[in-house]
């Protein structure tokens, strides 16, 4: 057996390599001078530096939504996909997002605004919230996106009440390096570097030094006659910043607790209580540092479940905001560089949205709606996805089992259709983008109904992905302990059924409602389940393509208005209409769109020869539908329906037969003999009414 184990050295190796090369180093300030004008982008603020960081992972512009798409959020790159985002409607709130990020860069007022975060539980907001911070963790560990802070030392030296533990003090904000120039000749900095470099933002620092930066600041200026040149070469070490959420390191989530134990000090920082003996009180030294907004400063504040604050605590983000700065308690103000974001589900939003008394606030967020998915293939992904991630048993999931879970889901979520020609179903085909060309379906008249119709938006209430994957959990460990080695819609259907009045965050007057879409999802895995034993008794490949030829010829005689050649007698005819009508009824196409179809095909067949294609009629997905089921009419009368669905007869060679095509669909030998019963009764009984 091969030896897989890593070394000790060579994990050692691999850590080094990890980090960045000056991560220990310090340099001296002139040096951090120099590197501000030979790449200015180390001096970047946070929503800069933010914005820059969903660029730097690569970027797929989506020209069907009009929409970027991150691939942070569409490949996960730092995790090889664990945590990729589905559905186009939270790439849209993760584009919105980057938007209001990348106009806060350009100085245009988002800068100054909480982003919230809105969306009903399960819908992927904290998700996406965490994931931001983990890419800023690993941004700022690289060469694109590094920044600086410093240190003040030596300051026994020239402070004479200056605790000994305290000669070397690191800036208890991470600020920026610039900011120890002063303003004037800060600015004259910045002018020079904005002339030359190439970015869509200006590099701006407005700041001042925080209270103990600038206590120190003070009296090494009056030791050194305000020789400011001297200060930095005797005192100040420029160090590597890296954001780091363990280390409260520019990076800071911030969570309600009991309102009698919410202090704003959490928020703002306190006075440290360990210096007040050594410094005084009312001594810059002696305030700590370690509020919510002080660890986030030049990276991103996370503030989970905000709107369950209280109204008074959260008049602390008013200035956080809109000033840039917070104002602690019995202290000066300090000045932050940080992206706030915030996060809330639909109670608490609703709730604060109608106080007045919220109005300034309310004034000064930027809501980013994150709704569940309404496509219900692309929320199958989803359960995928968490199947992937987990340790599941060896057990097969049948063909349909996620996507009509997903359909469920959508179900709940989406508004009914105002008109009586679009039924549930075909709205969530029609969002899933299931609609051919002879639909009338309006999609964005749909849509634009369903917002008016919805009291914030469509998807923003409804079944959450927690439940539905909890529900697939469980019915998968049920066919595990009772030997059944695969996991079939009907076993998921039964879970859904006997467990959604147990889940606490579904309203008990939608419980009716619910059961009445869980029998629509019935019936349409019961026509699915029908497909697929049709296909699998009566799917013969070179018949398809010999028919899909056929068509194709009389198709494209008919648009040509000429004749073809009779494969019997060899002479010229007309196209047989019979012929092609009876392919195309079998997609329900009436008589008076029967040219559109055609030209349809035609066109398709003409574009794939331009490309250098041959024709094959199991590209087109209309099509081979049609083909498929005008062959099943061809051969129904041939086969035996009676031993579909009886259980005796497993070891016929016809039914066998039938099983292992079930199985090339992707079915278990037991599912496979479990869809044969439940769909083969159902097609049997309508064969024999026929």
């Amino acid at each position: 057996m091969t030896d897989t184990r890593e070394s000790l050295a060579e994990l050692s190796t691999d850590y080094k390599e990890s980090i960045p090369a000056d991560l220990r180093e310090t340099s001296p300030f002139e040096w951090y001078l120099d590197e501000v004008y030979e790449d200015p982008l180390v001096a970047r603020n946070a929503h800069q530096r933010v914005a820059d960081m969903f660029d730097f992972y690569g970027t797929e512009y989506d020209e069907r939504e009009g929409i970027v798409k991150y691939k942070l959020a569409t490949e996960d790159p730092l995790n090889d996909g664990e945590n990729t985002f589905y559905g186009n409607v939270i790439h849209q709130s993760i584009h919105e997002f980057v938007n209001k990020v990348k106009s806060g860069a350009r100085g245009l007022g988002p800068e100054r605004r909480i982003k919230l975060l809105l969306g009903p539980v399960g819908s992927g907001k904290s998700h996406f919230d965490r994931m931001v911070r983990q890419y800023f963790e690993d941004y700022t560990l690289r060469d694109d996106g590094r920044m600086y802070t410093f240190r003040w030392t030596n300051l026994c030296d020239v402070v004479r009440d200056q605790d000994p533990a305290d000669d070397v003090v690191r800036s208890p904000m991470n600020q920026d390096p610039l900011v120890l120039l002063p303003k004037r000749q800060r600015q004259a900095v910045l002018d020079d570097i904005n002339e030359v470099h190439d970015a869509p933002y200006t590099i701006r620092n407005e700041q001042s030094l925080d209270p103990e930066s600038e206590f120190y600041m003070d009296r090494l200026l009056e030791e050194y006659d305000d020789d400011l040149e001297t200060v930095l070469q005797n005192h100040v070490e420029v160090i590597r910043l890296t954001a780091d959420e363990n280390k409260r390191q520019c990076l800071e989530t911030f969570e309600p607790k009991d309102k009698k134990n919410q202090d704003e000090t959490e928020l703002t920082g306190d006075v440290n209580y360990s210096k007040i003996a050594i410094y005084g009180e009312s001594d810059p030294r002696s305030f700590d540092y370690s509020g919510a907004f002080c660890n986030a400063n030049r990276g991103i504040f996370s503030g989970e479940e905000l709107l369950k604050l209280q109204r008074e605590f959260l008049y602390d983000f008013l200035h956080a905001t809109q000033e840039m700065t917070i104002k602690p308690k019995n202290n000066p103000r300090i000045d932050i560089d940080q992206v706030i974001v915030g996060r809330t589900n639909m109670p608490e939003y609703k709730d604060k949205k109608g106080d007045e008394k919220m109005e300034a606030f309310n004034d000064r967020t930027k809501r980013i709606d994150f709704p569940y998915v309404l496509g219900y293939e692309e929320e199958a992904d989803i359960y995928r996805k968490m199947l992937n991630n987990a340790d599941v048993p060896d057990i097969n999931v049948e063909p349909h089992t996620l996507e009509m879970a997903g359909l469920f889901a959508v179900l709940t979520r989406i508004e009914e259709p105002d008109t009586e020609t679009v039924e549930m179903i075909q709205k969530a085909k029609a969002y899933n983008g299931e609609i051919d060309d002879g639909d009338d379906i309006d999609v964005k008249k749909l849509r634009d109904e369903a917002e008016a119709k919805a009291e914030i938006g469509e998807g923003m209430e409804g079944v959450s992905p927690r439940f539905i994957g909890d529900e697939i959990a469980e019915a998968i460990m049920d066919s595990k302990h009772r030997t059944r080695g695969f996991l079939s819609p009907l076993t998921v259907f039964n879970f859904f059924e006997e467990n959604l009045e147990h889940h606490g965050s579904i309203p008990e007057e939608n419980f009716e409602t619910y059961y009445r879409y869980l029998e629509l999802v019935r019936e349409e895995y019961k026509a699915r389940a029908i497909e697929d034993v049709r296909h699998a008794l009566a799917y013969d490949v070179d018949e398809i393509q010999r028919q899909g030829e056929k068509y194709m010829d009389h198709v494209m005689a008919y648009i040509d208005d000429d004749t073809i050649e009779d494969d019997i007698t060899g002479r010229d005819q007309d196209p047989d209409e019979t012929f092609m009508r009876s392919i195309e009824e079998n997609l329900d196409i009436p008589e008076d769109r029967k040219e559109d179809f055609r030209q349809e095909v035609s066109n398709w067949v003409s574009r794939r020869a331009r490309e250098g294609d041959t024709f094959n009629p199991q590209d087109n997905e209309r099509l081979r539908r049609a083909l498929e089921r005008k062959l099943w009419e061809d051969k129904k009368h041939n086969i035996n329906f009676s031993a579909l669905v009886s259980a005796n007869e497993t070891d016929d060679d016809e039914r066998n037969a039938w099983v292992d095509a079930l199985i090339e669909q992707g079915y278990s030998r037991d599912g496979a003999t479990e869809v044969l019963e439940f769909a083969g009764a159902e097609v049997a009984k309508a064969e024999m009414e026929d």
